[in-house]
């Protein structure tokens, strides 16, 4: 969730027209940047952008693309949580509010600001890793993969997290800045419930009218109606049970399909150990 946004360091650089992967086939173009953060930077069929613009100097990495999400997602609150009896901290790398009622988390995982290294690529597809330690003290080793496929109606996203040493709670997912839709499609069966400062507090609510910045329980697609020619529904899929919708800024809406909620680390959160690897998957079809 990404409401009141104070201060986001360690802010990533927009890449170089070099560094940019483009995957195509038919009208259909994808902009991926390795680079900064393994993102998608654009999605276009025919002449219309799906994303919002990238920006052309420093910005946010919060606010733009198509990012992936791990080894968690939103917010670790306060950037602490025990794990086999053990207590972590983590860098903090948010502020929510401001003054004496500021609060400071960790944020989105520790490689949506990070270079990937690419494994494969083609025309329609690449494959990217990327550890997970290095920043942020995130203290267990792990790797984050994901592959990139386009084709002629859809984009596919692969998202894993594996290691081959000892085992760490762990989620991930995806965080889309769409254009703003004229309409979403959108029954969610739950909300968590939020403290003061957006972070989830365990427990399951009905879902309320928007805007929302809030994590819901939903197992069908949620669809992006748009007055315009091309493109006029986007629908988006995934195999995740969780998912953040952010839609109150003017000009864009998040649909951010996750394995868990945001400060999942602090609830009940998956596990990854090496023979067992936490691995979701994300289609946008117009």
């Amino acid at each position: 969730m990404d409401g009141s946004i104070a201060a986001v360091p360690d802010t990533a650089t927009v890449p170089d027209a070099s560094d940019l992967v483009l995957l195509s086939v038919g009208d259909v173009s994808v902009v991926v940047a390795p680079t900064a953060g393994g993102r998608i930077g654009q999605i276009t069929v025919a002449s219309q952008p799906l994303l919002v613009d990238m920006p052309t100097e420093d910005a946010d990495p919060i606010g733009w693309g198509w990012f992936p999400m791990a080894p968690w997602v939103g917010r670790i609150s306060a950037g602490r949580f025990a794990f086999d009896g053990v207590e972590r901290q983590l860098e903090i790398n948010h502020v929510d509010g401001a003054g004496g009622s500021s609060r400071a988390h960790s944020i989105h995982g520790t490689v949506f600001t990070r270079p990937w290294s690419v494994v494969d690529q083609s025309a329609t597809a690449i494959t990217m890793s990327c550890p997970l330690a290095g920043a942020l003290d995130w203290p267990f080793e792990g790797m984050a993969h994901q592959r990139i496929e386009v084709e002629e109606t859809r984009v596919t996203c692969e998202l894993w997290i594996d290691t081959d040493d000892g085992r760490f709670p762990a989620e991930l997912g995806w965080h889309p800045w769409f254009r703003k839709p004229d309409h979403l499609e959108f029954a969610p069966t739950a909300v968590y419930q939020r403290d003061a400062f957006g972070i989830p507090t365990g427990e399951l609510v009905e879902p309320a009218d928007g805007p929302w910045d809030d994590c819901f329980l939903n197992s069908q697609p949620v669809v992006l109606h748009y007055d315009r020619q091309l493109a006029p529904e986007v629908t988006v899929t995934s195999d995740c049970d969780h998912w953040v919708v952010f839609d109150e800024p003017a000009d864009a809406t998040c649909a951010e399909p996750q394995s868990g909620p945001p400060d999942a680390f602090n609830l009940t959160p998956h596990v990854v150990e090496p023979d067992s690897p936490l691995r979701r998957s994300m289609t946008l079809s117009w």
